[in-house]
């Protein structure tokens, strides 16, 4: 191995992105590739993929050439480069002539570092032409499980890019996606026909995200309610057809909410002014199909709702992992019916693929309808499905957060299954719901189900509830769906153990989601301080990216201002620990954070002993114009407590001229007693080597100063 990596790598990720540590698998990925091989990386959204591409981009002297397949993407990634100084763009069809002649001229002049393109300018002969040319170290490849038949989102162009890596049989290729099961992995590694590629496989949990799933019975109710719990947060909502993403963007609006609808059949100038405004924060809602969402890199997301079932697990993890993008908690709330498992098969059935991907998509849409029902840790069964096998509770799920309470149904399922009997088995659940409650439905009469002894068999149970334990009998085997006959309810080969009370069946009962909302306790003074606090630095960086013309997450990220409302950082020394501050981003807004930081501190009434107020305060007034004594004496405080503010700010960064208190002889003999002294910074121990009789807190201004010089 090459030497000198770990440390070079680990230098950029702290100068240029902020970042005191690397994800899990990180560094061994970037090594890989840096040594020349072939990589499968499959990492959760929010993992850090594509720090495993850029950081190695940072140490290389050619360009890394990554394949992207969303316009909008290409934009946000290399907008958030640039936001930390890193020479990126791309090239793909929203650029005009003039702008793509400027990329080439920079590429020309070696002015860029990491070059995105679609992968359909990728495969064009002429674009393979010109870049064979260049020094390309590294070839990444976003979103790899487009190439995959087994993938949740297949693009025939990605199998054209062999095309393109034959050209450059040097170039080491890393093939990066969020979700890949066993045969999806194996088929992109083939397709992309990679040389001995070494597979990545991190932790497909997202601990930072709570996952709930309830019946879709109510759903705008249930929505509205979840709404008032997540106030001015930004949130997706997914639906199934377009028609449902403008309704409930109307119904959303006409509540108060700053909500639009976003769909495949929007003209693209009307697509593109949606996705921007929700980048910018002026959209809190997006009621979208699943051609929103790939291209957005906004990293406050806060929750996610599917309004209707995701068709498969892969595409259900890959939409969520949009919210929490920054590892601060995010909320995923799925709702569920037995419509979109009808509308699903029908789709499937009547495509033109072949068998085997037919039934290997009807699998995948039992796995999501599994999910659904489960009645253990979700988490747990999305990590068994992409091979991650855990038993241990996740605890950010609404099965372990709140364990379904079980107890004996016995009679409640031979109830359901003696109506299905009598019935000759020609009911759909919601039939037989209807029955055992009797409703008064038109076709229950003219078929003469009215008749059956099981009608009105359960009328004291509410109809969430029958469709909440019939769904449990299926999932046990008791009951199946004939959905080659309009969905009807069959017996199993367990049905009649049932009716002869041989077995005791356990039931859980569904959640109650309509609880009163929890009464708000007021604010302590320490949330007060910190809300006025943050809402200060959002405005700021909202006018900061107005003012660059980016969206406001490019600036700082939520995370980080959070850690500032946190840390309450009054130095660049302080500042600088922030996590996600570089050199680029300390330099450019580091002193600006710093002023709001400290005129909140030093105005502001609601705390009275704020961490390192007291400091700001002594330099306000040496500021104004007063001398450490004056200070003390306005104060009511010790003058060596003010000469102990003024140098712990010095040394921490802040401007103050210290040379001020103290004369030039007197500095250097302190120097010279301090070298005597064996460079020790402790001022009781230099008195011994200095001959005239200087007050102690003169001689820690002199020490503050030769540390200061040290630093430089």
């Amino acid at each position: 191995m090459k030497p000198g990596y770990d440390e070079r790598l680990q230098t950029q990720l702290r100068s240029v992105f902020g970042y005191d540590r690397f994800r899990p698998d990180q560094l061994p990925i970037m090594n890989h590739v840096l040594e020349g091989n072939d990589c499968l990386v499959i990492m959760p959204t929010g993992g850090g993929k594509s720090m495993c591409y850029q950081l190695p981009a940072l140490i290389s002297e050619g360009l890394t050439l990554v394949i992207s397949p969303l316009i909008a993407l290409m934009a946000d990634q290399v907008s958030n480069l640039r936001g930390y100084n890193v020479e990126a763009n791309y090239i793909n069809s929203s650029l005009s002539s003039a702008e793509k002649q400027t990329v080439f001229r920079n590429l020309e002049n070696g002015k860029i570092r990491l070059l995105y393109i679609s992968p359909e300018k990728a495969v064009m002969p002429r674009f393979i032409q010109y870049i064979k040319q260049k020094k390309i170290d590294l070839l990444a490849i976003d979103e790899a499980h487009c190439i995959s038949i087994w993938g949740n989102d297949f693009r025939p162009v990605y199998a054209q890019l062999t095309q393109l890596m034959r050209e450059l049989p040097r170039t080491p290729v890393m093939a990066l996606t969020a979700t890949a099961d066993k045969a999806t992995q194996q088929d992109i590694c083939q397709k992309l026909d990679m040389k001995n590629p070494r597979v990545f496989l991190s932790s497909f949990e997202r601990p930072n995200i709570h996952l709930q799933v309830r019946p879709a019975q109510g759903r705008l109710q249930q929505i509205n309610a979840f709404l008032k719990q997540h106030k001015n947060e930004a949130g997706i909502i997914y639906c199934l057809s377009r028609k449902s993403t403008e309704e409930i963007a109307e119904k959303l609006r006409a509540t108060g909410y700053r909500a639009a609808y976003y769909h495949a059949e929007l003209e693209s100038g009307r697509r593109k002014k949606v996705q921007e405004a929700f980048q910018k924060d002026e959209l809190q809602i997006v009621c979208a199909t699943i051609a929103f969402g790939m291209g957005i890199d906004k990293s406050n997301i806060r929750w996610v709702i599917h309004y209707n079932l995701p068709k498969n697990i892969e595409s259900y993890y890959q939409e969520i992992g949009r919210s929490g993008r920054d590892g601060s908690p995010a909320e995923a709330l799925l709702f569920y019916n037995f419509q979109d498992i009808n509308i699903f098969r029908k789709f499937i059935d009547e495509s033109e693929s072949g068998p085997d991907f037919k039934a290997v998509q009807h699998q995948k849409l039992d796995r999501i309808w599994e999910f659904t029902q489960a009645t253990n840790c979700r988490t747990n069964l999305i990590l068994n499905y992409f091979g991650e096998y855990r038993e241990k509770p996740c605890m950010h799920c609404d099965i372990c957060t709140h364990p379904p309470k079980g107890f004996d149904g016995s009679q409640i399922v031979k109830h359901a299954i003696a109506a299905c009997k009598e019935s000759d088995e020609t009911i759909n659940l919601g039939m037989l719901v209807d029955i055992l409650r009797a409703s008064g439905r038109k076709d229950i009469f003219t078929q003469g189900l009215n008749d059956l002894r099981s009608y009105g068999a359960g009328r004291e149970i509410s109809r969430i509830d029958w469709i909440h334990f019939v769904t449990q009998m299926i999932n046990q085997g008791l009951l199946m769906i004939d959905y080659t006959q309009h969905s009807n309810l069959r017996l199993t080969s367990l049905s009649d153990d049932i009716l002869l009370d041989k077995r005791k069946i356990k039931l859980t009962k569904p959640l109650n989601y309509k609880t009163k909302q929890p009464e708000l306790k007021p604010l302590t003074k320490n949330e007060t301080f910190d809300v006025h606090f943050m809402s200060l630095l959002k405005d700021w960086r909202k006018n900061q990216a107005v003012k660059e013309k980016l969206p406001a997450y490019v600036i700082f990220n939520d995370r980080v201002l959070q850690q500032i409302v946190a840390d309450r950082p009054t130095t660049l020394m302080d500042l600088i620990n922030i996590s996600g501050i570089g050199d680029y981003k300390l330099e450019k807004y580091g002193q600006s954070i710093l002023r709001i930081v400290q005129d909140f501190i030093n105005q502001q009434e609601i705390i009275k002993n704020v961490k390192g107020g007291s400091h700001l305060e002594s330099l306000a007034m040496l500021r104004q114009g007063l001398s450490p004594e004056q200070i003390a004496k306005q104060r009511g405080i010790k003058r060596d407590r003010v000469y102990d503010h003024l140098t712990e700010l010095y040394i921490k960064g802040e401007d103050i001229n210290l040379h001020q208190f103290i004369s030039e002889p007197m500095l250097h003999e302190v120097i010279e007693a301090w070298r005597l002294a064996k460079k020790s910074f402790d001022p009781a121990l230099i008195t011994e080597y200095i001959q005239t009789p200087y007050p102690i807190y003169k001689i820690q201004v002199a020490l503050a100063i030769i540390k200061k010089t040290r630093q430089k």
